[in-house]
């Protein structure tokens, strides 16, 4: 995925929010606007060539002193938010480096 094509399809109000990204949306207090002004300064971090529903990425942008990722990937011609989220460890050790998966809690 492109971030000017990413950038480009929210400029134009060509993106869907998934459900679970409303959701999580609602766990950490984020807005809308937020989440859009995180695209508009964000840059990718990881990029998934297929997940089984297609393409998608992790974008790493910030509003208001905010660190948001945010994943989205292709839903036709517009883009899915997929789902967003503040990095927090020990997923994430800042909000650029992945934690190390042994400290992550077990599902037990």
């Amino acid at each position: 995925m492109n971030i000017s094509e990413i950038q480009y399809r929210v400029q134009v109000d060509q993106f869907v929010f998934t459900h679970h990204a409303e959701v999580e949306r609602m766990a950490d207090e984020l807005t809308f606007a937020q989440i859009e002004q995180s695209i508009m300064n964000g840059k990718i971090l990881e990029q998934y060539p297929d997940t089984g529903r297609g393409e998608s990425c992790l974008i790493l942008g910030y509003a208001d002193n905010i660190p948001i990722h945010i994943v989205c990937g292709w839903r036709g011609e517009k883009i899915a938010i997929i789902t967003v989220y503040i990095p927090h460890p020990p997923k994430f050790i800042n909000p650029w480096t992945r934690g190390d998966k042994s400290n992550e809690e077990s599902p037990m």
